[in-house]
């Protein structure tokens, strides 16, 4: 199926990456090449590349062009601290990107001389690649046991998603869609309502087309149907994604999530997010501490979409009037009926996520 095609890869030359120009979707389907830093920066930046595990990967390749780019400089370190920080200032919410840059910037610190750091970098990266690709395929397992128990006792399940947290986001299968796609794949008859997810669409534009892709039955509606189709009686399980989870289990996710999970919460349906490990802060508490990227209004004031094959922007909203676009916001852990990881289902606090992973508080991210 085409969902398990990737969203990053690299050439065969190993001078650089190829990634979905996500852009352009679902008009068109193009590559971008990544061969520098600052060509990271600017696919990270203008979201040619988006999603939490994704910018993580991407950031982690962009570590290793800086060192080949700064190979044999006397000031090489200095270089690759400088690269580091460009990066993880292209997008302060998703914990992935500081995730992939620290795993990097650990391994300079063990390396002497540039060249081996070169050859390591490429190596990590590399790996954090493959880990992301093997937890997400591990989302869906314990994913699947959720839509499996629903299915025993209404036949067909209606999901809802909000934004894209397919494999555009990640490496491959993604997260929340990670169970849908294996339980696809089982046979289990399911429908997935698509939040359009203002103000770039990401569901509409992202998630549609990947479902699409791959047979699996959905709707798109407008981000205020959501409310209505779960008071209908028309939503059996809300799956979604995350950016940032901090340790007491609140969630940061695209900007609507919060609501999504208020009307859930009102009309009795499970509220599930699912991230990989490497998307838990455990060195932050509270939600209200995730820094909240505020993105241009541009992305409020006009829409942006294909007519006659041609990519094309339209205003729609008055010239002189303000607007305000908080790309995320943060859904409390007591609205969250569970987290889905690759390691299990957890309930979302602090003690339930330390045991899940082992793992003990003061521990570094």
């Amino acid at each position: 199926m085409e969902y398990h095609r990737r969203s990053i890869w690299l050439n065969e030359e190993r001078t650089g990456i190829f990634v979905i120009d996500q852009r352009l979707l679902p008009g068109k389907v193009e590559t971008f090449f990544i061969d520098s830093t600052e060509g990271a920066i600017h696919a990270i930046q203008e979201m040619v590349v988006r999603g939490a595990p994704l910018i993580g990967v991407t950031a982690a390749y962009g570590m290793w062009l800086a060192a080949r780019e700064n190979d044999g400089e006397e000031n090489f370190t200095e270089k690759m601290v400088e690269a580091a920080t460009k990066l993880r200032a292209t997008r302060p919410t998703a914990v992935n990107l500081a995730w992939g840059l620290e795993r990097q910037l650990r391994l300079l610190a063990e390396r002497k001389d540039s060249g081996s750091v070169v050859e390591a970098l490429f190596n990590e990266a590399e790996k954090i690649t493959e880990e992301d690709v093997e937890m997400c395929k591990e989302i869906g397992q314990q994913g699947l046991k959720l839509i499996e128990e629903i299915a025993t006792h209404k036949g067909r399940v209606n999901i809802l998603t909000h934004c894209n947290a397919g494999r555009l986001a990640c490496v491959e299968y993604g997260t929340a869609t990670s169970p849908i796609y294996v339980a696809h794949e089982r046979g289990i008859d399911l429908h997935v309502w698509v939040d359009e997810t203002r103000p770039r669409l990401q569901g509409a534009k992202l998630t549609a087309f990947e479902l699409a892709e791959a047979g699996i039955p959905h709707t798109i509606i407008p981000d205020n149907a959501a409310g209505h189709v779960m008071a209908r009686g028309m939503v059996d399980l809300v799956i979604v994604g995350c950016d940032r989870l901090t340790s007491n289990g609140d969630a940061c996710n695209k900007i609507g999530t919060y609501t999504k999970a208020l009307a859930a919460r009102d009309n009795n349906i499970p509220f599930y997010v699912a991230l990989p490990s490497s998307t838990i802060d455990w060195n932050m508490e509270r939600g209200e501490d995730i820094p909240i990227e505020e993105r241009s209004g541009g992305e409020v004031s006009t829409i942006t979409g294909s007519s006659k094959g041609k990519t094309c922007s339209v205003t729609i909203t008055p010239e002189n009037s303000p607007t305000a676009n908080y790309g995320f916001d943060v859904t409390p852990a007591r609205l969250i009926t569970g987290i889905i990881t690759e390691k299990g289902i957890s309930h979302a606090n602090k003690d339930d996520l330390c045991k899940l992973f082992s793992h003990e508080p003061s521990t570094n991210h």
